[in-house]
């Protein structure tokens, strides 16, 4: 936790999320494209037919400005904004897995040069020539994604990598080859999607014939990625599975997210034969658009499932999403977060909203921000929010306003139990200071409860995947260092909503 924290307004795990579906689109085009555009060529040569040839020549130059130009300044993306944001990951990531990364980066530069090679010797070498640069530009970009998907369903289920921290066995994890078939279909997926754009410039002729062997292969991989996604589900245990499967998933919104990926593919599956149907040409244009955007909705949903069934973790019952090592929660509780980070020590001795706001960018910040994406402003009770629920208890429907207010963050309590101790409007009006110590005992509650867990995640068996079902908060990091970093903690916290005492604010679901 010892790095500086890089703030952005609307959250730094938003803009991952942006510059990372934008790449992996681009990227898992480049893959697909590479075969399908080699087989397009390939029996091009074997048919004498042009307009096929002509096709996968305007194809390899749609792969040489989005892959090659796009793709690559979004993957250097990547690494800036998960250095930034997620430094102690990428170091993790990196000690294990040098050699990977390295490999990587072979088979990716083999990849550049093979497809400038490829769409600059188009009638320039033999035939035969030109077919082998395109089917080696293919070989490197699928061999990169076989090794980075062994980096990447390592972060989710490193398997007995945890018992023997071998790089072998962290590669080859338990959802390596289900994923690796899904991404392969996926990658074909993106490519006729892609591709099916450039079919309107074909001859007449030859128009509907193309579309419809590229929608052969945009059907072909929709069944290859659903198999594929049903076995890399089957193969998750079920500490992962209880984020979004059974009737009360821990994190709704991810089971809505699968639910939106599992509805797109079907939807890409269906518009695929309806593409191999005889279509006008103003609906085939119409299909193709809706085609790709149900493809893309399947991908961007899938990968936002695949991230969001890691919470609370980077590396899977390693590494917390605040950079926080499972290892070293009782070494952090014994010295305190500011004798391990240069950061927070600087405030140590400042004042407790300041010293908070310090343990809070160390701790809260990988995840929260204040006012943007799952801010933490918002969740912090007001006046407002007393009166409001004390209200609504007079009214009759108090207990419909916990379950939506406050029952994500109390999960220790009823609505008999909130309705018991919760203030009535004499108390919010009457007597200003004793809400504010009914708040900050609250917030102190809570964060001693996050407390509490860390000593329950440091008993947990380290060669095993933790179930995190047995945490109040599940889908959260514990919270770590002394009792009085935890006091500045709520110090600050606490006067996040002194700013803005007289402001009504509704109380947003937390957690996700």
């Amino acid at each position: 936790m010892d790095y500086p924290i890089w703030d952005i307004a609307f959250g730094g795990s938003m803009l991952m999320a942006v510059v990372a579906i934008a790449h992996v689109i681009v990227s898992h085009f480049a893959i697909g494209g590479g075969l399908v555009i080699a087989v397009t060529e390939t029996l091009s040569v074997r048919h004498n037919d042009h307009e096929m040839r002509e096709l996968a020549r305007r194809g390899s130059l749609m792969l040489i400005l989005v892959s090659t130009v796009f793709g690559a300044i979004s993957g250097v993306g990547i690494w800036v904004v998960a250095g930034l944001i997620s430094p102690g990951a990428i170091a993790s990531l990196i000690h294990n897995y040098v050699w990977g990364w390295a490999i990587e980066w072979t088979f990716f530069v083999v990849e550049i040069v093979a497809a400038l090679v490829y769409y600059l010797t188009w009638g320039k070498i033999s035939k035969r020539a030109h077919l082998m640069v395109g089917w080696i530009y293919f070989v490197a970009a699928y061999l990169s994604l076989v090794i980075i998907n062994g980096i990447i369903t390592f972060m989710l289920t490193p398997g007995t990598w945890l018992q023997t921290h071998a790089f072998w066995d962290g590669f080859f994890n338990p959802t390596y080859w289900p994923s690796l078939a899904l991404r392969t279909g996926i990658a074909v997926i993106m490519a006729s999607a892609f591709l099916l754009f450039l079919t309107g410039r074909s001859a007449a002729t030859a128009r509907l014939r193309l579309t419809r062997y590229l929608a052969m292969w945009m059907v072909g991989g929709v069944l290859v990625a659903y198999g594929g996604y049903r076995w890399w589900e089957a193969s998750l245990p079920d500490v992962v599975t209880n984020l979004f499967r059974g009737t009360q998933p821990v994190l709704a919104t991810l089971a809505t997210t699968r639910s939106l990926a599992l509805w797109a593919l079907l939807a890409a599956l269906v518009l695929g034969f309806v593409l191999l149907a005889k279509l006008p040409r103003g609906l085939r244009n119409t299909v193709v658009v809706i085609t790709a955007i149900a493809a893309f909705t399947f991908f961007g949903s899938y990968e936002r499932l695949r991230e969001g069934t890691r919470k609370p973790f980077l590396v899977h019952s390693y590494m917390f999403s605040n950079g926080l090592r499972v290892a070293d929660i009782n070494r952090f509780n014994d010295d305190g977060v500011a004798a391990h980070s240069g950061w927070v020590a600087l405030k140590a001795h400042a004042a407790p909203e300041e010293f908070g706001r310090a343990v809070f960018r160390a701790q809260c910040a990988s995840c929260h921000t204040l006012d943007g994406y799952q801010a933490i402003r918002p969740l912090l009770p007001t006046s407002a929010d007393m009166l409001a629920f004390a209200d609504a208890v007079s009214a009759g429907n108090g207990e419909a306003v916990f379950a939506r207010e406050c029952a994500r963050c109390h999960t220790d309590y009823t609505y008999a139990d909130m309705s018991d101790v919760a203030p009535t409007r004499e108390d919010v009006t009457g007597d200003p200071a004793f809400i504010r110590d009914l708040v900050t005992a609250m917030i102190t509650t809570t964060l001693e409860q996050l407390h509490d867990m860390g000593s329950s995640y440091a008993q947990a068996d380290p060669t095993r995947m933790i179930d995190t079902r047995a945490f109040s908060r599940s889908y959260m990091p514990p919270f770590v260092g002394t009792q009085e970093e935890l006091d500045a903690l709520s110090a600050y916290l606490m006067s996040l909503g002194d700013r803005a005492p007289n402001t009504a604010q509704t109380a947003a679901p937390g957690g996700e």
